[in-house]
């Protein structure tokens, strides 16, 4: 049975003995709170998903800026999502659209990466190259990212125009809609280049392996990809996806920001949404057997026009 748990105006949803959600009525809320979007959550575990919700939302409760949050475990059939259809920036987490673009139309000819492509491929994601992104941007072409855009489903997802890759449109259905592609065997991706992709994903320098991966268990393999970028309206943008997998846990998780007022202001908004994730669905890892991310978190500035 799957149980699903959703904020609601003077109204919080409990999970009965019976497996029922029940309405409870709760205090008034404040006129502003009722039309903000709410995180919703749901799960084939008993409780799970009311302990997501209002975790989550705690997390976010003194948070400035724009936040969008996807999260997804296979093995319990847990999603939890806010915000999932607002747009933003991408920064340098479009890198694993423009890999995974490049091994979709390498397997459409049956061909093996170049050691060329191969290299850049590694500096893009294990060291958010933005030389590197351009140069592989600009072999394959809008055309075809849009095409491999299609044919993942990743319908809400603009590539970003005049060679600005950093700024192309992305939203947490869609990220989280990849790392599911990427994490579990279809007919888009081939089985070798999922595990290229994870490879190089969980090969990321320490610097840049912030983000969703705070909190994450040692029983998990962290695969991560981040991002950031700064511009003159809304801010600087901060982004982290992120996939575990290990100790009878299969799940991913999809952070997207803007307006925050630095990227560490974002990086920490991020960090406390994972810790709680992370808590929540592996409750029984120690404090001392969690990653902590560096205190120092890197990324590759992105470029973009003036103004």
């Amino acid at each position: 049975m799957t149980h699903r748990i959703s904020l609601r105006a003077r109204m919080l949803p409990v999970v009965a003995a019976a497996g029922m959600l029940v309405p409870v009525v709760a205090g008034a809320t404040p006129a502003s709170a009722a039309t903000a979007p709410q995180v919703s959550c749901t799960s084939g575990t008993a409780g799970l998903a009311a302990k997501l919700q209002r975790d989550i939302t705690a997390a976010l409760a003194t948070r400035a800026g724009t936040v969008a949050v996807g999260l997804r475990d296979r093995t319990t059939n847990t999603t939890c999502t806010l915000r999932a259809t607002t747009a933003y920036d991408s920064a340098s987490v479009v890198k694993v659209t423009v890999l995974a673009t490049l091994l979709w139309d390498a397997k459409k000819t049956n061909r093996y990466l170049t050691s060329r492509e191969a290299n850049l491929a590694t500096a893009m994601i294990t060291k958010s190259d933005n030389a590197s992104t351009t140069a592989l941007w600009n072999q394959l072409g809008v055309t075809k990212v849009k095409g491999f855009l299609a044919a993942a489903g990743m319908t809400q997802t603009v590539p970003g125009s005049g060679g600005y890759w950093g700024l192309t449109r992305i939203n947490v259905t869609d990220e989280q809609r990849l790392l599911s592609l990427i994490t579990a065997r279809n007919n888009v991706l081939s089985d070798n280049s999922r595990a290229y992709i994870l490879k190089l994903m969980g090969n990321v320098i320490t610097s840049q392996r912030w983000g969703t991966p705070a909190g994450a268990p040692s029983s998990v393999s962290v695969h991560v990809k981040n991002g950031w970028l700064q511009r003159a309206t809304r801010g600087w943008r901060v982004h982290s996806v992120g996939t575990f997998n290990g100790g009878g846990h299969d799940y991913t998780i999809t952070v997207l920001t803007d307006g925050n007022s630095t990227m560490n202001y974002g990086v920490t908004t991020i960090q406390a949404v994972a810790k709680v994730i992370h808590r929540d669905l592996v409750p029984t890892a120690t404090a001392a057997s969690r990653y902590t991310p560096t205190t120092t978190p890197m990324e590759a500035y992105v470029a973009v026009p003036q103004g």
